[in-house]
């Protein structure tokens, strides 16, 4: 069987994000992913949103931010009440989301921190990669590459 190429990329932010998380909960900071963060924050500063409106201005998918704020919801972190039409929801923050943001906002600084420090330590920075892999792909798409290894006969 070929070894599975995401796993490494996988479980390295899973790690990551799982030590994110002990950051919290050693801050007293119970239920609260790092997925959490970044909505939380965007909300606190734009006010209620459509779950639409903060996935684009997330610059992420409806499905992951409504699946984020169904999550949210369950911590009592925002609330979703009816919005302009009978298809969208208003998402705003409940005292408890607002209260969480300034250390949010402070833990994400801290993380981007972080990640420029690693990138100077690796020979090879992260973010480097990521820009590099994004270029490689402007160039030919991942469609286009599947595509042709699907086409090609097996090695």
């Amino acid at each position: 069987m070929v070894p599975d190429p995401w796993q490494s990329l996988h479980q390295l932010l899973a790690a990551m994000d799982a030590e994110i998380e002990q950051v919290y909960v050693e801050r007293g900071i119970k239920g609260v992913r790092p997925r959490f963060a970044y909505p939380l924050i965007r909300l606190a500063h734009t006010g209620p949103l459509t779950i639409r409106e903060l996935a684009e201005s997330l610059n992420r998918s409806h499905s992951a931010i409504s699946q984020t704020i169904a999550a949210m919801r369950k911590e009592d972190l925002v609330t979703s009440e009816p919005g302009p039409d009978a298809r969208t929801r208003r998402i705003n923050l409940t005292e408890r989301g607002r209260s969480l943001v300034p250390f949010l906002e402070a833990e994400w600084r801290a993380t981007h921190a972080t990640v420029a420090e690693l990138d100077g330590e690796i020979p090879y920075a992260m973010t480097a990669v990521a820009e590099e892999v994004r270029r490689a792909l402007e160039h030919r798409s991942m469609r286009e590459r599947i595509l042709r290894h699907l086409t090609e006969p097996p090695q």
